[in-house]
């Protein structure tokens, strides 16, 4: 379309409707703000109906896929060679592309996200840095590496179909392809892209995907993922999902089948997605009819011996194998390929599927005695617990990849760090390391491999969602696990800290991206579990939106909807206070007053008030006064009725007045007045500004105890300060607040009541006078001398 320069006049009417547009649109967003000038409280108790999307006939209300729901299909048939001399991959791959939106779609959009890895990268070029002090050789091989090595992909062809190029544009980590014609909704087609890279080194160039170099044997060890061109997602929210890659935000993708043939030295071991096809042309009879018995085998067997790949690491064949993979509806494809390679594996039954899982574990000798002993036994727990949770795992496969990628999760392959020392002893973090971060890359297939949410917009939903299931998991390996994160009291030091932002944000824009993306939310979710509410409701809903979503696009709105919907529980207050907002919870008891009813009878009434006035302390003032001459001792005569009267002395009109009120009184109103119940009026403080439920234990003279445990709505009418009154049968000893620790209260000094003497200790440490540079020149010289001195003496024998 041609484009005519605007007139004058046509340009003062063009900003007039631009700014009619603004204020309308201002007006209507102003129209949602509600303000309150009166109470000056924030609701924290607002539906969320103003913030979350409009539901649709693609998205219900209820947080179910709606009836007209739809998602893209890709299908794709790649050739890969690996070159282990250059490091380097070459391939083609033919895309079979289904437009099943309602949209006509001019062009496609493709990742590129090797291109992450060039030196003039977006992730590279807006890193930042404080300062530079003492730079290890390790961040400086890094800093190097990052200015010099170019990763990203070349991209050869682009051809339709018919063979003919198709116009393409690469925008930094994305690829544009303009189509000849518009694809219609329901129409099909097919291109084909031809491409090659640098694998990056991954002690140099850190990633997600890379190399190790064995310098002692002269090996390489490949984790290969994000290696070839792949459909960007277009979804009925966002339209083209394109957003730049710059590291954290991952990835969404399209489902669809994948037939892959990898060529690689003959002499390496391939491990990716999917099943492997030709087992008789890459594998010994011996490695085949080990898999075979691993099908059924009651614990992890070899089908490559540490033997053996010892023995393999020595060899150097010219021949090549090609591997051939298929893996249906999946959205992502990776693998790994070395000479290194022990595998063990078992066949593992769950409980809903027809075949055996077969969990595997690839690993060099350098990985041992830790990987056989645990790798595949965790990859089988994590698919029991995970699948009790959510839903059955539905693929054929689960594989633990040893290699320089520290934890990274793809379609039924993951990638894990964690190694023994050269001696084979290991710590018990690195024992701990390993299973957790096994548990939590095999549980990324669930979130977000099959409920397949948008991680470079919401880290929270996979992340988040996979360390919770993980804390699951981790509780269910064995006693007292140790878990880095789920249990409330580990959040809390980052909850009550300044430098955050809420989950809600963008990944790409978080702060402590661990803390933010991983740990708030899996505390949100235990928390939600356990003391919100409970654990059938919240499994019972939460198992709902697994299922609801397997194989589908989730967004944030699509869990919170499904979450209330399913528990029947309003969520709101809980969505804004944990993932919209920073706050943190900090209740605090402020002070509890005893009430009693009085029997309206003065024999007991004033008895009692007498005693009790009788008992209070002498003032000061009172004490020394005593031995004052008073002037009622020196005239008497001053002295009335009143020096005798006691107003709390029971007299005839007071027992008259009871006996008279005792005859207006009905018998149900006459028993009131025999109530032994204790009142209690207990101030609490919201001073973190989270609402959160009060979880009360209450202590009583007899050290018995009982807890109460009152919902958040409690703050709904006030947030920021509450009465609650209790009644009790035995009179209170103590009481406190979120004993068990379980709300991440940041403050639990002010949780208990009456206040205790907090303790700490400290220790004795005797002062240590550090040398000067005069001594410590000596001392250098003193070294000296005595190495040098055997030396001369053999000499001098000469």
């Amino acid at each position: 379309m041609k484009i005519s320069v605007l007139r004058s006049h046509e340009k003062a009417l063009l900003r007039l409707m631009c700014l009619a547009l603004f204020l309308c649109s201002t007006s209507l967003l102003q129209a949602q703000i509600v303000s309150n000038d009166k109470f000056k409280q924030e609701d924290k108790f607002r539906q969320l109906e103003e913030t979350l999307p409009t539901p649709n006939e693609f998205r219900t209300a209820s947080g179910a896929p709606g009836e007209k729901y739809w998602q893209q299909e890709v299908d794709y048939e790649i050739d890969v060679e690996l070159d282990d001399k250059l490091q380097k991959i070459i391939g083609t791959e033919k895309v079979t592309y289904t437009n099943k939106s309602p949209d006509k779609l001019n062009y496609l959009w493709m990742q590129l996200d090797t291109n992450i890895l060039s030196f003039d990268s977006d992730a590279h070029l807006t890193d930042t840095s404080s300062h530079l002090g003492k730079v290890g050789y390790k961040t400086m091989q890094q800093l190097m590496a990052k200015e010099t090595f170019d990763g990203r992909m070349k991209i050869s062809a682009v051809r339709d179909e018919q063979g003919d190029p198709l116009p393409f544009q690469i925008i930094k980590t994305m690829m544009r392809i303009d189509l000849n014609g518009s694809l219609s909704s329901g129409q099909s087609m097919t291109f084909s892209v031809d491409w090659s890279y640098l694998i990056n080194d991954s002690q140099s160039r850190p990633a997600r995907t890379g190399y190790e170099y064995f310098e002692e044997d002269k090996n390489f060890l490949y984790e290969i993922a994000h290696w070839y061109p792949r459909m960007a997602a277009y979804t009925d929210n966002t339209g083209w999902q394109h957003k730049q890659f710059l590291g954290r935000g991952e990835f969404t993708l399209e489902f669809g089948s994948f037939l892959v043939k990898i060529t690689a030295p003959a002499d390496h071991v391939v491990a990716a997605t999917g099943e492997l096809q030709n087992p008789e042309k890459v594998l010994t009879e011996t490695q085949q009819k080990r898999l075979e018995q691993a099908k059924t085998a009651e614990k992890p067997m070899f089908i490559i011996t540490p033997e053996e790949a010892k023995k393999n690491e020595a060899s150097r064949s010219k021949e090549k194998k090609t591997w051939i993979f298929m893996a249906p509806f999946v959205r992502d494809f990776a693998f790994a390929s070395s000479r290194k390679f022990i595998w063990d594996a078992q066949g593992h039954q769950l409980q809903g599927k027809d075949k055996p899982v077969m969990a595997m574990s690839y690993y060099p000798n350098e990985g041992e005695p830790l990987w056989s002993r645990y790798s595949t036994h965790a990859i089988i727990h994590t698919l029991d617990v995970f699948s009790k949770y959510t839903f059955p795992y539905p693929y054929p496969v689960a594989i633990s990849v040893n290699g320089p990628v520290g934890g990274m999760e793809y379609p039924m392959i993951c990638f894990n760090g964690p190694r023994p020392e050269k001696d084979g002893t290991y710590s018990k973090r690195t024992k701990y390391g390993l299973i957790s971060v096994i548990i939590h890359e095999v549980g990324h297939n669930y979130f977000p491999m099959i409920v397949n949410s948008d991680e470079r917009q919401w880290t929270w939903m996979d992340e988040g969602i996979t360390t919770f299931l993980q804390f699951l998991t981790e509780q269910e390996w064995e006693p007292d696990y140790p878990s880095r994160r789920g249990e409330p009291r580990d959040i809390v030091g980052y909850m009550k800290g300044d430098y955050q932002v809420p989950i809600m944000t963008n990944s790409e824009s978080i702060l402590q991206f661990g803390n933010n993306a991983y740990g708030k939310p899996a505390t949100a979710l235990n928390v939600l579990r356990e003391t919100v509410l409970g654990r059938e409701l919240f499994d019972y809903a939460f198992k709902e939106y697994s299922r609801r979503w397997m194989f589908k696009r989730p967004t944030p709105a699509d869990f919170f909807r499904t979450m209330e919907d399913a528990s029947g529980v309003d969520l709101d207050w809980f969505w804004r206070g944990w993932f919209y907002t920073t706050d943190h919870t900090d209740l605090a008891v402020e002070n509890v007053r005893q009430f009693l009813l009085e029997t309206g009878d003065p024999y007991v009434d004033k008895v009692r008030r007498k005693k009790e006035r009788d008992e209070e302390p002498e003032s000061l003032s009172d004490i020394r006064n005593k031995s004052l001459p008073k002037r009622t001792e020196k005239f008497p005569e001053l002295k009335d009725f009143y020096n005798e009267y006691d107003d709390l002395d029971v007299t005839d009109a007071d027992r008259k007045k009871f006996e008279d009120q005792l005859k207006e009184l009905k018998a149900d109103e006459k028993k009131l007045l025999e109530t032994q119940k204790y009142f209690y009026l207990i101030d609490l403080k919201n001073q973190g500004g989270l609402v959160m439920p009060v979880i009360l234990k209450l202590t009583f003279d007899d050290d018995s105890s009982e807890m109460l445990r009152i919902p958040a709505e409690i703050w709904r009418l006030n947030n920021k300060s509450v009465s609650k009154l209790i009644l009790t049968e035995k009179p209170l000893k103590n009481l406190i607040l979120d004993p068990h620790r379980e709300t991440a209260d940041t403050q639990l000094s002010n949780n208990e009541f009456p206040r205790t003497i907090s303790k700490s200790y400290f220790q004795l440490e005797k002062s240590k006078k550090s040398k000067n540079e005069m001594q410590k020149r000596e001392e250098e010289q003193k070294k000296a001398t005595e190495k040098d001195k055997p030396k001369k003496e053999s000499e001098k024998k000469e």
